[in-house]
């Protein structure tokens, strides 16, 4: 984004009181380490202006129509007016058309060849261009999304055994958890979760969709002519375990493959983001005549923390027995069920109570019949670890009691109820140091206030998350969980025997040491871990 304002563009948007000297200064300090880059794009990659305001000054600058581009203004298929390559090497991307006139965004409307190429492509086409302006991340990132993260490694002209087998290779490689083969009105799209977020890989032209549905029908022991919804497996690759799903919509069937590793191991409790004390890991798991419950929402990691809280509390003299729908890490030292479409988890819990257990993991609490039994072996002795969804820790008494749970049973038997979340960390490879802003001290400080807590941000910093290939131009790697931890002491037990509301136990619940799940979340904010936005993705704080 260059122009031909009279003064630097620092200057000019400083005068326009947009920014500061000091934005201008770290702007600069940036560019140092990025010379490539421009500065109104420095500017917008650091977040030191609104970037609906920098984009309409940066135009008024240089003279230009400018936009904010994002996914949502793009109202046409993009490349049915400039070629994927093409729009690459010239850094522009058509996002619009009415009558017979293309808008089309560039990164430097200063770079005539540019310009003049795209123009003359669309003329020859019959159309008029009318030129924007838009920052050059976005348009770096929306040609990724069109280009998709694996299409560097996947061969779309290449046989269907091979695609598949690309496809689903290139999504281990990218560490995604699932696989989405979606079939569309005109193409087919396939998209990986990674780090809990789906990303597109690559689109396929509908003619191949029957192969590739007939191919992955083949490779997880699914009917072939039946259109109904199935589920399967994938044994061809020797360190996962991959679960497949089919499901018949409006333009033919969609599948889903979730890759499970083998042999990952267990995650420590703390390496999970559990907080570092092991006096509160004792006095929350290490119990017996009792039942501890993980709540959460699908695919928020209640099963590996509960398979980090069998590693802590393994020994050799214990007999630990689980049971789960699929078992989804192998552990020799472990006595693993897995139930099937013939079983349920309360049959298995039955029969498993007859093997002179200590620990019982539960998978997951279902129905009334599972929960009776599951807290029936916490009063007989046993430690029964399971999970449940629901909102938060304290709303697992809640769902109990709906389930049909008396309370005498819910207050004498559970010892503990712990809810998370995951969330992503900042990418290590991209991530850009910077001081905390007032306005994100403002936020932490009056939730950290308004349960007791106080933060220091002396010392401390966060990051802006930038973007690149290791971290598939997210700005994020990986991901860490954030807690609460319910411990039911006797008050507690008291107000539940009387049939208290979730509010009047929260109130107790917080007099005695509880903090909610968004504590947790600030507190990795302040150490780095995460960021201030991405926390509030998942809990919406402000």
């Amino acid at each position: 984004m260059a122009g031909k304002q009279n003064q630097p563009i620092g200057i000019e948007l400083a005068k326009r009181n947009l920014i500061t000297e000091a934005d201008i200064n770290r702007a600069l300090e940036y560019k140092r380490d990025h010379p490539q880059k421009k500065l109104g794009d420095i500017i917008y990659t650091l977040k030191l202006c609104d970037p609906e305001k920098l984009i309409e000054a940066i135009g008024e600058i240089l003279d230009e129509k400018a936009i904010l581009l994002q996914e949502g203004n793009i109202r046409i298929n993009a490349k049915e007016y400039i070629s994927l390559d093409i729009m690459k090497k010239n850094k522009a991307i058509p996002f619009d058309e009415e009558a017979g006139r293309v808008k089309v965004c560039f990164a430097d409307t200063t770079n005539k060849r540019a310009v003049e190429t795209i123009r003359l492509l669309l003329l020859n086409k019959g159309l008029v261009m009318t030129k924007y302006i838009t920052f050059e991340s976005n348009i770096e990132r929306i040609l990724s999304s069109i280009e998709g993260v694996g299409s560097e490694t996947i061969n779309p002209n290449s046989d269907i055994t091979a695609l598949v087998d690309s496809i689903i290779k290139t999504g281990m490689e990218k560490r995604a958890s699932d696989i989405h083969f979606e079939p569309m009105q005109d193409k087919i799209r396939i998209r990986y979760r990674i780090d809990g977020k789906l990303i597109t890989a690559i689109t396929l032209e509908n003619d191949k969709q029957s192969q590739i549905i007939g191919r992955l029908k083949a490779i997880s022991n699914m009917h072939q002519e039946k259109q109904e919804s199935q589920d399967g497996r994938i044994i061809l690759y020797p360190d996962y375990n991959i679960r497949a799903s089919s499901q018949k919509n409006v333009y033919g069937e969609k599948f889903v493959l979730r890759l499970l590793k083998k042999n990952t191991g267990i995650k420590k409790l703390f390496d999970l983001g559990f907080p570092n004390d092991e006096t509160l890991v004792k006095k929350s798991f290490d119990k017996r005549n009792s039942i501890t419950i993980i709540a959460a929402p699908t695919g928020a990691g209640k099963t590996t923390t509960l398979y980090s809280i069998i590693d802590f509390l393994n020994k050799p003299e214990l007999n630990i027995t689980t049971i789960e729908e699929p078992v989804e890490i192998r552990i020799d030292s472990l006595n693993q069920v897995e139930i099937d479409s013939k079983t349920t988890f309360s049959d298995s819990l039955r029969t498993v109570l007859r093997q002179d257990p200590d620990i019982i993991l539960v998978g997951e609490i279902r129905d009334k019949e599972t929960a009776e039994i599951a807290l029936q072996a916490g009063q007989t002795g046993h430690y029964v670890l399971s999970t449940i969804h629901t909102i938060d820790s304290i709303e697992v008494v809640t769902r109990l009691r709906k389930m049909g749970i008396s309370d005498y049973d819910i207050s004498s038997t559970l010892a503990s109820s712990v809810s998370q979340r995951l969330v992503r960390k900042v990418c290590p490879y991209c991530a850009l140091k910077r001081p905390f802003n007032e306005k994100e001290k403002q936020i932490m400080n009056n939730i950290a206030s308004k349960y007791g807590e106080t933060l220091n941000f002396e010392g401390k910093e966060t990051y802006d998350t930038i973007g690149c290939e290791k971290c598939n131009n997210t700005g994020f790697y990986d991901r860490i969980a954030i807690f609460e931890i319910l411990t039911i002491d006797d008050k507690i037990r008291e107000l539940i025997v009387k049939g208290s509301s979730s509010m009047e136990l929260r109130q107790e619940a917080l007099k005695n040491g509880y903090k909610p799940l968004i504590v947790d979340g600030i507190h990795k904010v302040l150490n780095g871990i995460t960021t201030l936005q991405e926390l509030n993705n998942q809990l919406v704080i402000y």
